[in-house]
């Protein structure tokens, strides 16, 4: 994937006026919206300076204390999704429905609390929505679903290491690289899912985004009968592969091992709920979050951290995937 330098200057290519208009014109005339040209023109400068802003935010994050963090970080996010809402939604903000957060977080409890076992909520309008429907066309209801912190943290490959030696659980297994378009999945899935090879082909087939064959089989007549082979027809997406999860360090693909996880949720809406919900916390339960930096008693704490250091170069690499899309 490259440095954090790296992911930036792949976005220098938005710091022209004329190649945003040219670049929205694309999107727009794509997506049949009428006024094209007169929205592309409108957009042109909001786009470049939500993507200014976001960065600025970012830029803060590498200096400040990991107390502030997750505040940086969360509305650095915000100001780059909303600069990638432009290209799908002309008319962006429509209205204040989509301006709140749109995740809620339950009432603490201040003894015992567990941060892993914590839970967000989603809410039917806001900002989080609006991304999952607009950006993804995520189409399951999203409001009233509650998301633990461990759940979401075990959706992101490169913290599986603190998974394995924290809590003794492997999330997930290496199957392919980025740009391979043949999976070589364990066969051992199967007996984590609980289910057979011609029902894991089913399950697969009602919840990837992407069409791909069997090609081999588990069992002795196999090349590798301890595996199943699967290729894929076409290149993969990182913000289109969920479930798969893509390691942006390794450039890697992983499929997970627990059943709950299967679903079509792209690591973007992951990375909202985690650093909303840090950025709460460090606002508002200071106490806590206080102990948590200087007390190193807990599980909580390496979690957050690694997530916080792959969040601030992950979600820039995401979201200029996204934007790379739609070629100027």
């Amino acid at each position: 994937m490259g440095s954090w330098d790296s992911v930036w200057k792949s976005f220098a290519i938005f710091h022209s006026s004329i190649n945003v208009q040219r670049y929205l014109l694309h999107s727009y005339q794509h997506n049949g919206v009428d006024d094209s040209e007169k929205k592309s023109f409108e957009n042109c400068y909001p786009f470049i300076y939500y993507l200014d802003h976001g960065k600025s935010y970012y830029e803060l994050s590498k200096q400040a204390p990991l107390s502030i963090k997750p505040i940086l970080l969360f509305y650095g996010m915000v100001q780059l999704l909303k600069a990638c809402l432009l290209t799908v939604d002309p008319e962006y903000p429509e209205s204040s429905t989509v301006l709140a957060h749109g995740v809620t977080t339950r009432k603490r409890k201040k003894r015992n609390y567990d941060f892993l076992k914590d839970e967000v909520k989603a809410q039917k309008n806001g900002l989080f929505s609006h991304v999952a429907v607009k950006m993804f066309h995520v189409k399951h209801h999203l409001d009233s679903e509650k998301y633990t912190m461990d759940f979401l943290l075990g959706r992101i490959p490169e913290l599986d290491y603190l998974f394995q030696v924290s809590l003794e659980k492997q999330q997930n297994y290496k199957i392919a690289g980025l740009d391979d378009q043949t999976f070589i999945i364990p066969a051992c899935i199967l007996d984590d899912l609980h289910m057979t090879v011609d029902r894991f082909d089913h399950f697969l087939k009602e919840i990837l985004s992407f069409d791909y064959q069997i090609i081999n089989k588990a069992g002795a007549g196999c090349k590798q009968p301890n595996y199943i082979e699967l290729r894929a027809n076409g290149p993969i997406n990182p913000n289109d592969c969920s479930p798969l999860q893509f390691d942006c360090f390794e450039n890697t693909l992983h499929i997970p091992t627990d059943k709950e996880q299967f679903l079509f949720f792209p690591e973007i809406l992951t990375h909202y709920l985690l650093l909303y919900n840090l950025s709460m916390i460090s606002r508002y339960e200071t106490e806590w979050w206080s102990e948590l930096l200087h007390g190193f008693d807990s599980l909580d704490y390496p979690f957050i951290e690694q997530f916080l250091s792959v969040t601030a170069v992950k979600v820039p690499y995401l979201i200029n995937q996204y934007l790379q899309k739609t070629k100027i």
